[in-house]
């Protein structure tokens, strides 16, 4: 059987785990958090969660495995049939992932860990996420799905990310960008929780949140 390693913590986990769900694909857990030790390195290179655990090998990168499913499991539908919609989900799943959540990455030791960022990355940051934001906003619908009235695999990606994206500006800027730019990514996460898929993916999330404390 399939093995997801890594933590209810990290979107990106939360991401792979919400696809094997929602697609029901079998899969067992195993609870990891990402290390620099020898024994975690020889199974992700970067020493990061998820990873994924197959007969054939240990797979890292969340879309990798997201594309590694979808091949797997050609008959679970995970991208559409349809070359352009299937290129359109990918392309919302790259600006959730890069444009997005990678760019606010760089506030997140300072609005999650207690750490301090430079004013010269908080300006950069700003900046670019500004500009990000307005170009994902021309290819979002929310409507109520990322591409329209249909939930698709790219919603896995935004339902993972775009809450850290609200957070992490709230937290350094004082405002959140998201809600700025007129997204209501607030609604949008109340609509895909109506998923048992994603109901289960944050019921899991607040666990760990709740066990933590």
């Amino acid at each position: 059987m399939i093995k997801l390693h890594g933590f209810a913590l990290s979107n990106y986990y939360n991401k792979v785990k919400f696809v094997l769900l929602e697609y029901g694909i079998p899969f067992e857990e195993v609870e990891e958090k990402p290390n620099q030790s020898p024994e975690f390195l020889a199974h992700s290179p970067l020493g990061k969660v998820p990873y994924l655990e197959t007969e054939h090998g240990d797979l890292c990168e969340s879309q990798t495995i997201v594309e590694y499913l979808a091949a797997r499991f050609p008959d679970k539908g995970i991208f559409s049939a349809d070359p352009w919609e299937a290129a359109k989900q990918r392309e919302l799943i790259m600006f959730v992932d890069v444009h997005l959540e990678l760019t606010a990455r760089n506030l997140y030791k300072q609005a999650f860990f207690g750490g301090t960022v430079t004013d010269e990355t908080k300006a950069r940051t700003e900046k670019l996420l500004v500009h990000h934001i307005a170009g994902f906003q021309r290819l979002a619908k929310f409507a109520p799905y990322l591409r329209g009235e249909r939930f698709t695999v790219a919603d896995t990606a935004g339902y993972a990310s775009l809450p850290l994206v609200a957070l992490a500006t709230r937290a350094i800027y004082g405002r959140d960008f998201l809600s700025d730019a007129g997204i209501d990514w607030k609604g949008y996460v109340k609509t895909i929780e109506e998923r048992p898929a994603a109901a289960r993916v944050s019921a899991d999330r607040k666990a760990v949140i709740v066990k933590g404390i």
